[in-house]
């Protein structure tokens, strides 16, 4: 991969991870700042369960930092682009659809076809 595409990527992932870092940091702050007392219980319940969305969002948010770190040290190290499963180069279209990927279009049909065989 040339270096003005993994510049760009190294980049994209930062201002992502970024992102990702201030809404946590809101979140927290916002669900800790609340002080709600609901006498009535669907009241209640309906803040209840916007709060578990919010947690099951951020739960998603935070496998993506997660990803996120692991492919800005894969830029690092130079392994950013290559496919973990058969080694090959992933297509820069690929990587710009989805820049935390670590595998190539045919490992991961591949791999998908496998788990929608087992059932997975």
């Amino acid at each position: 991969m040339k270096q003005d595409d993994l510049d760009f990527f190294k980049a994209l992932l930062s201002k992502r991870l970024e992102e990702l870092l201030n809404q946590a940091d809101d979140t927290v702050s916002g669900m800790t700042d609340q002080k709600e007392n609901f006498p009535d219980p669907t009241d209640r319940a309906a803040l209840e369960a916007d709060r578990n969305f919010m947690l099951r969002i951020r739960d998603r948010e935070n496998k993506l930092i997660k990803k996120i770190k692991k492919a800005l040290d894969r830029i690092e190290a130079g392994t950013f682009g290559i496919c973990d499963t058969c080694g090959e180069d992933i297509s820069v279209e690929r990587i710009k659809a989805r820049p935390v990927t670590t595998q190539c279009i045919d490992c991961k049909t591949k791999q998908e076809a496998m788990e929608n065989a087992l059932g997975l």
